[in-house]
């Protein structure tokens, strides 16, 4: 068992270099079972649930080789179109093979993903958007079955903005005869990530206000394709400048995707410069008390609300942040009241009235996001703080302990 020690206090100066999107990365690795052959992806995160989807895709057939973060992927002779409950139930984001199985083989065996710690996150609207296309499914022994004959592109109406479903229908469509209309679809950076993708692998696919809109082809060809920025780590690494009051260079940032939440963070006094080869987030003496409220992109990222709510804990006034995405996205309260946070749940809302300073504790991560504001409040406390099950973190944020070594903050890896 691994943990974090880290001892707050220290401002954080320096340049970090933004990593691949994870977010991105994992449905664009399930898109390559669309194109076979080898195609090769730069800037791949090295992270656990990159090595996850990796293995599902090892699985189904694929040969996968990495050259640090390059990776290249060989789906040429995949022929088993099965993803195993041992590697789903660890990963909810292994689910987005169905759709490239069902496109490819006409069929597909997935594990129904398990529950999770911020809330449910059901499969039905990638179930339904499958048998719009021309899926026959069946369920049993846990595992959702697909087969079709042939797919047709349909008008699809989501009944929510789910990221993951949205990819999904995309997916099946790109090889479905006629045209799909995608109506509350997801429009996320990651989602446009795999738009663009599958476009330069020879999908036709188009984005306006109203819809998502795919035509149909016969095949796609392997590419090569670099994965964006992680936009969740730069806004992250924004917070660490506002909490230490320090100054911090995010090379690579888009400011495009994270325009809502710098919008916001300038709100509590942070400035924020864009720079051709990325953003400069410098903190203020005082932070300011702000309201939020998570939304689907363009809006407040729900992936980033634990993370302000550390900013926030210690601000001056009260803040109110608004968790409208999944109902048990504050598991990392209870952790920053250990911290002293003054921080009250009423149903969807975390009322935070801000203190003078966190005092370093014992903390535990729940997931990646609430193990992320801990270790932020960590960074900000005036003692020193532990953080134990940090597998969560290194689920979503690659080598974090060195970038931030790399800025002057202290923190060690310890093993147990």
């Amino acid at each position: 068992m691994e943990k974090f020690v880290i001892t707050g206090g220290v401002p954080l100066k320096g340049e970090v270099t933004i990593s691949g999107a994870k977010n991105a990365c994992l449905p664009i690795m399930a898109a390559t079972l669309l194109a076979p052959g080898k195609t090769v992806l730069h800037n791949v995160p090295i992270l656990k649930d990159v090595q996850t989807m990796a293995n599902v895709l090892r699985v189904i057939g694929a040969k996968i080789y990495r050259e640090d973060h390059t990776l290249i992927i060989d789906t040429e002779s995949c022929d088993h179109p099965e993803a195993p409950y041992e590697l789903v139930s660890t990963m909810r984001a292994s689910f987005l093979v169905a759709g490239p199985l069902i496109a490819r083989m006409g069929k597909a065996k997935i594990s129904r993903p398990g529950g999770c710690t911020i809330g449910p996150r059901p499969i039905d609207e990638h179930l339904r958007g499958f048998k719009a296309l021309g899926a026959e499914i069946f369920e049993e022994h846990g595992y959702v079955y697909c087969k079709v004959k042939s797919l047709k592109g349909s008008d699809i109406i989501l009944n929510e903005q789910s990221v993951t479903a949205t990819e999904n229908i995309i997916m099946v469509a790109t090889l479905a005869a006629g045209t799909t209309i995608i109506i509350n679809g997801a429009k996320e950076p990651h989602v446009r990530a795999l738009i663009d993708f599958l476009r330069k692998a020879g999908a036709k696919i188009y984005i306006d206000a109203e819809a998502i809109v795919v035509e149909g082809v016969k095949k796609l060809h392997p590419i090569e394709y670099t994965i964006p920025p992680d936009y969740i780590e730069a806004d992250t690494f924004m917070i660490a400048a506002g909490l230490t009051k320090g100054d911090i260079f995010l090379r690579g940032a888009s400011w495009e995707d994270s325009s809502s939440e710098i919008a916001k963070l300038e709100e509590t006094g942070l400035e924020i410069r864009k720079d051709s080869n990325g953003i400069r987030a410098k903190g203020s003496k005082i932070i300011k008390s702000v309201d939020l409220k998570t939304a689907p992109y363009p809006g407040f990222p729900t992936d980033l609300q634990p993370q302000m709510c550390a900013l926030l804990s210690i601000a001056s006034g009260t803040s109110v942040v608004t968790e409208t995405m999944y109902r048990n996205r504050f598991t990392h309260v209870p952790e920053l009241q250990r911290m002293r946070a003054n921080i009250k749940i009423d149903g969807r809302d975390a009322i935070i009235q801000g203190v003078t300073k966190l005092t370093g504790a014992n903390v535990m991560a729940s997931d990646i996001r609430a193990g992320a504001s801990l270790l932020l409040a960590g960074l900000a406390a005036d003692s020193q703080t532990e953080i134990s099950r940090i597998y969560h973190i290194d689920r979503g944020y690659e080598r974090i302990e060195e970038k931030i070594k790399g800025i002057g903050g202290k923190i060690e890896r310890v093993y147990a």
